[in-house]
């Protein structure tokens, strides 16, 4: 049995124009006992900026009253959302969707204290669904990924650029190499690479026509037969990389997301240790199941507490919160579960 203690609601929306609507989806990282906080903060009429906060002790203790990132470029004219953070060699490598009303692209930025962070530009791919589908239809992919594929389309143009989420690095190099965590639906993906000058569209293009090569996960279970995304960046564990993730199931009466979690080999992500065939916990209370996207646990930080991690996650796209999970018990419960990619 996993245990779980539930944190509640530990951020809300205030009267600050930049986040009268709602704050979700965080990124943590924690330096010098400080967990630093930047969050998808929304503005009414559904345009996003990343807001800032410290805690210490489970304690609010600052919160800035203006975002740290806003759109700027027309790339992103639409908002700067989801941002994930990662620490690696002294720098702080923040990723987020860069929205600019239509396509859905990763962009970066980048800071060496937590203060000042440098915009690098989109690093996805830009390339349109109709020519990427055409790359998926000759690789070793499911044709569950034609689907998505369809679907845009039939909503877009043939022009709408392949849609890119959930994107964050490995906190450590794999032999030598950047390994960083995309998404192209409805799979959860890795590449790998030098530097991040190397992600040209020629980069992408012969990393499509190989994508069944670099697979992590894919749905498998009813709980996210839907699609699933990458959720918090990974925690290295004697037993394996630990991700925790977001699963999507869909029914007559609309999407529910819930959490998962995978236990991944170091050397090679794309090999699976272990998975959990049950949420690691779902929309349950009144603040997950309602709100701006009603049933919605969306995590997107893990940060280790002693023998906990706590899992900060965006509720029902309306508020942020906290889970404490034991390690041990997560641990043992995904060593069990073996041969679950």
């Amino acid at each position: 049995m996993i245990k779980i203690k539930d944190r509640g609601i530990i951020l809300e929306k205030t009267e600050l124009d930049f986040e009268n609507q709602a704050v979700l989806n965080p990124a943590c990282i924690e330096k010098d006992g400080i967990i630093h906080m930047f969050y998808r903060a929304v503005h009414t009429g559904n345009y996003s900026s990343i807001g800032y906060c410290q805690f210490k002790n489970n304690k609010l203790i600052y919160r800035s009253t203006t975002p740290i990132l806003k759109p700027e470029h027309n790339y992103e004219k639409h908002g700067v959302e989801d941002p994930k953070i990662v620490l690696l060699d002294g720098i702080y490598y923040l990723f987020y969707v860069a929205y600019d009303g239509e396509n859905a692209r990763i962009a970066l930025a980048t800071s060496t204290d937590l203060k000042k962070f440098e915009k690098k530009g989109i690093i996805s791919s830009q390339m349109s669904y109709d020519k990427a589908e055409d790359i998926f239809s000759k690789s070793n992919v499911k044709k569950i990924y034609s689907k998505f594929e369809r679907a845009y389309l039939s909503k877009n143009n043939s022009k709408i650029i392949l849609w890119e989420k959930d994107t964050f690095i490995f906190p450590q190099k794999i032999n030598g190499k950047f390994a960083m965590i995309h998404r192209i639906l409805p799979g959860i993906q890795v590449i790998y690479f030098d530097s991040f000058s190397d992600l040209t569209e020629q980069f992408w293009s012969n990393y499509f026509t190989q994508l069944g090569k670099y697979i992590v996960l894919e749905p498998k279970f009813d709980f996210e037969k839907s699609y699933i995304g990458g959720g918090c960046p990974p925690i290295e564990t004697e037993a394996g990389w630990l991700l925790i993730f977001h699963a999507v199931s869909e029914n007559d009466k609309g999407r529910t997301y819930c959490a998962s979690a995978a236990l991944l080999d170091k050397k090679d992500p794309t090999k699976v240790i272990g998975r959990l065939n049950h949420p690691l916990f779902s929309p349950t209370e009144k603040w997950e199941k309602s709100g701006d996207v009603n049933n919605v646990v969306f995590p997107s930080s893990a940060l280790l507490n002693g023998e906990n991690v706590d899992v900060y996650y965006g509720a029902a796209d309306s508020v942020i919160a906290l889970k404490s999970i034991n390690l041990n018990s997560l641990l043992s419960e995904l060593t069990q579960k073996n041969d679950q990619k």
